[in-house]
């Protein structure tokens, strides 16, 4: 079941003595991950960049979906932005369930897909009622007419700060984020408009109540005040004390 949508990748239920398997590492492995799993090692198809293994990590070259690990041989596992490029999305997320019984499931939300569409990514994901739901791009029609791409991921990223507070306060925009326990509910090309409807009409002003974070003034104001702080004390991280 679904547990929360936490504010990033970063800010997840692990503790100090869990066991954390990442699924998916690729070229940016999460820190928190003692063993990683990637299924492609000579392809950068589905990724940005070469395979990056950390010092304290193990990587296996191992398909998700044929997990090579005992049941509930993990306290917690890791998947950011790989569901979205699988063939068996069910039998990928039963194998994360299977070895542990925590984690947390990353993808571009179906906002993102249209702004920074990807030719390895097979499906449109969107939550919807606490559940992943997921569509093969043929089955809605999938015609993004331009990819914004470089705009979102590296222009505005470099040159705005007030775009890296929307970033950072709405996240949601453009990233599915789920945390959960025991099990993650997914619906796979449902046949129902209550569901496809929210990936092949315009939204109106309840869906995007319904989907994206709505705070009054003040909440608003203190969430991009602290986002600020939080993107100062990075820049001074990076660009300070790494001289």
């Amino acid at each position: 079941m679904k547990i929360r949508n936490p504010s990033s990748r970063f800010d997840l239920s692990i503790k100090d003595n869990y066991k954390v398997l990442e699924v998916g590492g690729g070229h940016n492995p999460h820190p928190k991950a003692n063993v990683v799993v990637d299924k492609f090692v000579d392809s950068n198809y589905h990724r940005s960049g070469d395979i990056k293994v950390l010092k304290h990590q193990q990587f296996l070259n191992a398909d998700g979906e044929e997990l090579p690990f005992e049941d509930r041989s993990f306290d917690y596992v890791i998947c950011a932005q790989v569901l979205e490029h699988v063939n068996d999305p069910v039998r990928f997320i039963k194998e994360q369930t299977r070895v542990a019984s925590a984690g947390y499931m990353e993808t571009p939300s179906m906002i993102g897909e249209f702004l920074i569409p990807k030719e390895s990514h097979k499906w449109v994901l969107q939550e919807i009622d606490n559940k992943i739901v997921m569509y093969e791009k043929e089955q809605i029609d999938f015609r993004p007419v331009m990819d914004f791409g470089y705009v979102f991921q590296e222009f505005l990223p470099k040159n705005s700060i007030g775009f890296k507070i929307m970033q950072q306060n709405h996240s949601d925009l453009t990233l599915l984020k789920y945390e959960w326990k025991d099990d993650i509910e997914v619906l796979v090309n449902p046949d129902s408009s209550y569901y496809k409807d929210f990936f092949t009409k315009p939204w109106d002003e309840e869906a995007c109540n319904r989907f994206l974070v709505k705070r009054t003034l003040s909440g608003e104001g203190m969430s991009s005040f602290s986002a600020f702080i939080d993107i100062c004390r990075s820049v001074f991280k990076s660009k300070v004390l790494k001289k």
